[in-house]
């Protein structure tokens, strides 16, 4: 099973999880059909790694708890609390304010003044991980389908096609004659009836 190491949680593989992990990232690489084998092994490796990640959470809570009794007994108490301040550090533990008050504390003793001078660095580097993580530009999970084009498929979410606005139909252009239309001549008066004389 993978167990933690270092100070900062990660995990050491025998031979045989690091083939499993090698056949793991080449199927995530380049893509191809994964024999029954390796899904069981992906699974089995999964679950160790959950496993390990489990172990040392309980591992870095249980050091974080004798660090408070330790740190409470200090200064009698500070070769045990430098020893196991290290310790803690290698599993995974985030040095805190009341670490480095206490480690500001002995700052005569040389391993208390070296581990006060780690500690401010991963507490700096804690700080500009958790600022980066809460301001750094995300790009969204899902983005928001585009509806069809006139004339084009509907969308993927089911929306029925856009219809295009019917078009405005269109007037011919006028003649010059329709736009300058010729003067009518004035109508001629009727011509005078002639009466015939009578006899």
């Amino acid at each position: 099973m993978p167990t933690p190491y270092g100070n900062r949680g990660g995990m050491a593989f025998g031979a045989e999880e690091l083939r499993v992990l090698r056949r793991a990232l080449a199927l995530a690489l380049h893509p191809s059909p994964a024999s029954d084998e390796d899904v069981r092994d992906c699974l089995r490796l999964a679950e160790s790694v959950d496993e390990a990640n489990r172990e040392g959470a309980r591992l870095r809570a249980f050091l974080s708890s004798d660090l408070d009794r330790y740190r409470a007994a200090l200064p009698g108490s500070a070769t045990g609390y430098l020893s196991l301040l290290q310790e803690a550090l290698a599993a995974g533990h985030k040095p805190g304010a009341d670490d480095l008050s206490a480690l500001r504390a002995l700052s005569g003793n040389p391993a208390a003044a070296a581990l006060f001078d780690r500690c401010r660095d991963l507490a700096e580097q804690a700080v500009r991980d958790k600022f980066d993580a809460r301001y750094r530009p995300r790009v969204p999970a899902s983005r928001t389908h585009l509806l069809a084009l006139p004339g084009g498929l509907a969308s993927t979410d089911g929306a029925k096609p856009a219809k295009p606005a019917p078009e405005t139909p269109q007037r011919p252009v006028p003649t010059p004659a329709e736009v300058f239309p010729p003067k009518r001549r004035p109508a001629q008066p009727p011509a005078p009836s002639r009466r015939l004389a009578a006899g």
